[in-house]
């Protein structure tokens, strides 16, 4: 008999497991709500066997659109237990974000939570739906979304158009366990199980297509961070972004570490929980950091209970941010991933030093390989010089949906990612991942690397954050603006920041403008938009008023 080297597993395979294994075990913690791992294995079969009930088929699209919360985990788990797809969607787009998502999708259901505190989710949906007000029997038969035939509603009220949440598993209750046990045994964990839609950071989000061999991602991390179920993972990242749904969600159920879940992102609030709910794993970008020691500043928490956590560093922007995250919340690892091949590609280890997890983004996993190329030549770059990060290992996408074009020009045919990332390898092995090729600057000849200025002009008493972006220029072919949040009640004008640079960064690096702002446009995932930024910058300054 041959063994597989690594077991092929299914996402909802997952879930059964950890029930039989550690089905007392508190399994997440949600707004004062307490699942064990029996119930969370409960709940997912009870909507698994709703969607069969409602005629969701094997491979077909189902869109999830919610903020973090239970019934989240228990849909998107649902889903991909039967054999269909699981969507997820940013809870910050609005209708025509969506319309593009469920109709590029093929998305044949929508699941929806009513409203969230102001804003009215149902609202929107019947906006993008006109005819939805003629539903009959939940129905839904729009020229708009040919394909889309269930909105799903999780809510107080119980819309005649629509399928309320708890009529879909009354539903469900008429089909037996046997069948969707049938339905769980015949999914092929080499099947799509989701899409991730690109963030969106440089132009319109595209459908990355994953398998359930993330599961293997998973494990070998948490086996890297030594994640257990001792471990409790704080969770505010959104799930519907990978770094969420695969270090919260995924994690829990592979390691069984219990997941206190936050709807949104509120630094002082995930202090509280932190220190109430004893957790002993924090994950996030650098700007949640900031703004979690900031929040600690101004309230101090008991956060000695946090044992690791993943900080992504290595651009120049972050290494003060990450150094003090480490000093207050203790020895947090980086890492480098993106949606088009997951999470952790690179990982420290826990015994990597300091400067490792602050200016580095990791040591390359195993099962993955990294090459570092010069653009010009396609030749691999030596040691220690930056070039374009390509990847290759098992978890690279299965393309973009419906974009052979795009897949192809990201995917070659040797099978590397082309990521379109800046970064360089270090003599110690670990990578440094430096930044988006299309935010670096070129002014005048000389390479800028807009993360550099922006940890310099954030070194001003009054600036809190900076971006830095690329503005057109007809000398030196384009220049630097800055866009800069300040400290609360702190003042200052443009001439005064770049009199501030004056004598300390080369002229050439200085911004041609700053542009003071209330905050930043941001991702769902915590990473600032600077494709929005560049049109902003030119909304403000005409080019042919720059000279």
């Amino acid at each position: 008999m041959t063994r597989e080297w690594f077991s092929r597993q299914t996402i909802g395979s997952l879930v059964d497991e950890r029930a039989r294994v550690h089905g007392h075990r508190e399994a997440l913690c949600f707004k004062g709500t307490r699942w064990t791992f029996a119930r969370l294995a409960e709940e997912v079969d009870r909507a698994a066997r709703g969607l069969i009930a409602l005629g969701i088929e094997p491979g077909d699209k189902v869109a999830l659109w919610m903020l973090n919360r239970p019934e989240w985990m228990a849909a998107a788990l649902a889903v991909i237990k039967i054999g269909a797809v699981l969507v997820p969607i940013n809870t910050r787009f609005r209708t025509e974000d969506v319309r593009y998502v469920v109709g590029q999708s093929d998305s044949v259901a929508l699941i929806i939570a009513e409203r969230s505190g102001p804003v009215d989710y149902l609202a929107m949906v019947r906006e993008l739906l006109p005819s939805l007000a003629t539903a009959r029997e939940g129905v839904v038969n729009d020229a708009a979304l040919p394909l889309l035939r269930r909105v799903i509603v999780l809510g107080d009220m119980a819309p005649a158009d629509t399928v309320h949440w708890p009529a879909m598993l009354a539903a469900g209750a008429r089909v037996s366990v046997e069948a969707l046990a049938q339905r769980a045994a015949a999914v092929d964990p080499d099947a799509t199980a989701f899409f991730m839609y690109t963030s969106g950071t440089t132009g319109f989000p595209k459908g990355v297509m994953h398998s359930h061999v993330i599961v293997r991602n998973i494990v070998e991390r948490a086996s890297r961070m030594a994640i257990t179920f001792d471990d409790d993972i704080l969770m505010y990242l959104p799930l519907y972004h990978l770094f969420g749904f695969s270090e919260g969600l995924l994690m829990s159920l592979a390691a069984g570490a219990r997941q206190v879940l936050m709807d949104v992102f509120d630094a002082a609030e995930a202090l509280r929980l932190l220190e109430q709910e004893r957790a002993t794993v924090l994950h996030g970008f650098d700007t949640h950091f900031k703004d979690l020691l900031e929040a600690h500043e101004r309230a101090p928490r008991d956060v000695s209970s946090i044992r690791t956590g993943i900080l992504a560093s290595g651009m120049s922007s972050s290494f003060a941010i990450a150094r003090k995250g480490r000093q207050v919340f203790g020895p947090m690892v980086s890492g480098y991933g993106m949606s088009e091949f997951c999470v952790g590609v690179t990982l420290s280890f826990p015994t990597s030093t300091e400067e490792q997890c602050v200016e580095a983004s990791g040591y390359p996993a195993p099962g993955y390989e990294i090459r570092v190329l010069d653009q010009l030549s396609g030749k691999d770059q030596p040691v220690g010089v930056p070039g374009e990060i390509l990847v290759r290992g098992y978890t690279v996408m299965q393309g973009y949906y419906k974009k052979p074009e795009e897949t192809a020009r990201t995917i070659d045919a040797d099978g590397w990612v082309h990521t379109g990332d800046m970064g360089l390898m270090r003599p110690d092995g670990h990578m440094r991942f430096m930044g988006r090729y299309k935010d670096m600057l070129k002014i005048g000849g000389e390479n800028v690397d807009p993360m550099e200025v922006e940890a310099f002009l954030m070194t001003h008493p009054a600036i809190n954050l900076a971006a830095v972006v690329a503005y057109p220029d007809a000398r030196l072919s384009e220049v630097g603006v800055a866009f800069v949040r300040l400290e609360a009640d702190a003042t200052v004008t443009e001439r005064e920041v770049l009199d501030y640079c004056r004598g300390k960064i080369a002229s050439f690096k200085i911004p041609r403008h700053v542009f003071v702002v209330d905050d930043f446009p941001w991702t769902g995932s915590g990473k600032i938009q600077k494709v929005k930024l560049r049109e902003d910058a030119l909304r403000r300054a005409p080019p042919s008023a720059s000279a």
